[in-house]
């Protein structure tokens, strides 16, 4: 099998019907041994009698809640030699797989890749979201190949050789993604920093094309508050997912304290602004400066 597509779901049936259609309708494909799966992560509605009537289509029932069991559980099940990930609210272009698929043949040599996010509101966005766009998981960095050092491609819409998930990523990871309990974010950047930690290269191809549907809600004020606050309180242990053990003590104070000067600069400049992309800026430096202590607590609690 040369490639496995996965739609991550919870709670889906409004949504999955739509992306499974995107899929069962690519082109191109014919040289392409691929299955589709859907990893449901333990939804509550009918997104499993919806994925049923598609008699093509994988569908696995994952019951620990969390985007990472959800893809950790889909690398397991997986019987291709990559794994292209999908969210159920992703819309691929009708030639995403083939274009996978070349550029995976083309660089065998990689541990995983990803394209372009193109956003797709539901209403009009509010003023100041071009700059949060990365935190909704919109990637648009040009029309050349190129590969990824510090910023890392998200989750959706990822391309990964199984093998080389299996070799790097832990199989529990530390964020699990956001779940009811939870906003806690980035649990794809960690998998993929595992990846690159292990010597692979993370690429971005320019042909995939993806069309991430945002509802409405998720262009409010208050939900991206509480998603910038997610990543902030989750950067601590991505920060420290790059060094070595021994480094971490150091570069961990050299960082509150670059936090803390970041801080009061931003305090400074715009104290009296009360633009969205000004307190969504304050939200995520307050919670990168008390991330270290948040997940240590948490750990305390667990």
């Amino acid at each position: 099998m040369d490639l496995s597509v996965v739609i991550c779901t919870y709670n889906g049936e409004a949504r999955i019907g739509q992306v499974l259609d995107r899929v069962r309708s690519q082109i191109h494909t014919d040289p392409i041994a691929w299955e589709v799966l859907v990893i449901d992560n333990n939804s509550r509605d009918n997104t499993k009698q919806i994925v049923s009537n598609c008699a093509d289509v994988r569908y696995v029932f994952e019951a620990e809640q969390g985007l990472a069991f959800a893809r950790s559980r889909a690398i397991r099940e997986a019987a291709g030699q990559w794994v292209a990930f999908l969210d159920d609210d992703t819309l691929p272009d009708q030639n995403w797989v083939a274009q996978a698929y070349q550029f995976a043949q083309a660089h065998p040599e990689i541990g995983a890749f990803g394209g372009q996010i193109h956003a797709e509101y539901e209403v009009e966005p509010p003023v100041g979201i071009k700059k949060l766009a990365p935190y909704l998981a919109i990637v648009e960095r040009g029309s050349k190949p190129h590969k990824y050092d510090r910023v890392l491609p998200p989750g959706a819409g990822l391309v990964v050789q199984r093998q080389v998930w299996l070799d790097a990523v832990p199989e529990k990871l530390v964020l699990v993604g956001r779940t009811t309990a939870a906003m806690l974010a980035s649990e794809d950047i960690e998998a993929i920093l595992h990846i690159q930690n292990s010597g692979r290269e993370i690429w971005y191809n320019p042909e995939m094309h993806l069309y991430h549907q945002i509802p409405h809600w998720r262009t409010e004020r208050s939900y991206l508050l509480k998603l910038v606050k997610g990543v902030g309180l989750a950067r601590h242990h991505i920060r420290m997912t790059r060094w070595k053990a021994w480094q971490r003590p150091i570069v961990t104070i050299a960082y509150l304290t670059n936090d803390l000067r970041k801080l009061f600069a931003h305090w400074v400049k715009s104290r009296n602004s009360q633009s969205l992309e000004v307190v969504c800026e304050q939200q995520l430096l307050v919670s990168s400066l008390v991330s270290p202590f948040y997940l240590g607590s948490l750990k305390q609690k667990a």
